[in-house]
């Protein structure tokens, strides 16, 4: 037994062995080091933090490929044979996870076309949210409830996508109706001071209009801008002073009736 033990020590299927796993200890501590040095380029350059995970996962996948042919190389095995054979298996999985490959190349075309950025708050088919990550196969949103929603990247690439954080600043846009009694000029006044609150741009102005004449109400527009950020709890704080103003000054915030006259 020890004869044989001896033996296959000293056999050149050992030493072939014992190279590829040092290769193979010694490519996956050089492929941590590169990993580590490409995150700290990412973490330095422009490129939107939410394409970081998705350059990592390819860059690990193909260090670890190129390290397991190189090992297979050691050991003798022709490695021209396994990646023809690795071509073909390619090309049966491309056709069986066609919507796996889509979703890849749904996730280079958002780095390359850039319509969002990591911390927008985008609207994608018709889904609101704060992009997080983009991964290899999803595009990842924080809703404003706390929700995480995942949605395929080559569902992305096809969807519309409305972008509320490209521009510095967004327009607060808040509907109401009033009462044909109350005096035009007095409600759109009183819009205007409900809009009058801390983070409002004062370029361009609050502004108040007159949309249209509905059958019991006459229909008005406030309109402020703010910037992304403030959108929410600007819009919040306005709905409320709103009613409160109303209330104060004796407008009356109508809703839809019907008056019915009976004739004797």
């Amino acid at each position: 037994m020890l004869d044989i033990l001896f033996q296959f020590l000293k056999s050149g299927l050992f030493k072939k062995l014992s190279a590829a796993v040092v290769i193979l200890v010694i490519g996956v501590l050089i492929i941590r080091v590169i990993m580590r040095l490409i995150e700290a380029s990412l973490s330095k350059s422009r490129l939107e933090k939410a394409a970081h995970s998705l350059i990592l996962s390819l860059a690990k996948a193909a260090m670890y490929i190129l390290l397991f042919l190189i090992a297979a190389s050691t050991l003798g095995i022709d490695v021209s044979s396994i990646v023809a054979l690795a071509s073909v298996l390619t090309l049966a999985l491309s056709l069986s996870l066609q919507n796996m490959v889509s979703n890849i190349i749904g996730g280079f075309t958002i780095l390359y076309t850039h319509p969002f950025h990591s911390g927008d708050y985008v609207e994608i088919a018709g889904q609101g949210g704060t992009v997080r990550e983009i991964n290899m196969t999803y595009t990842v949103l924080a809703t404003p409830d706390n929700r995480v929603v995942s949605i395929p990247n080559s569902a992305v690439v096809a969807a519309q996508i409305v972008n509320y954080s490209s521009a510095d600043s967004r327009r607060v846009e808040i509907t109401v109706s009033a009462s044909y009694d109350a005096p035009t000029q007095k409600v759109l006044d009183a819009l205007v001071q409900a809009g009058t609150v801390d983070n409002v741009l004062l370029e361009p102005a609050p502004a108040a209009v007159i949309t249209d004449y509905g059958d019991s109400a006459i229909g008005y527009s406030l309109r402020l801008w703010v910037k992304p950020e403030d959108y929410w709890d600007v819009h919040f704080l306005v709905m409320q002073r709103i009613k409160d103003i109303f209330d104060q000054q004796g407008i009356e915030m109508t809703y839809p009736h019907l008056n019915v006259h009976l004739d004797k």
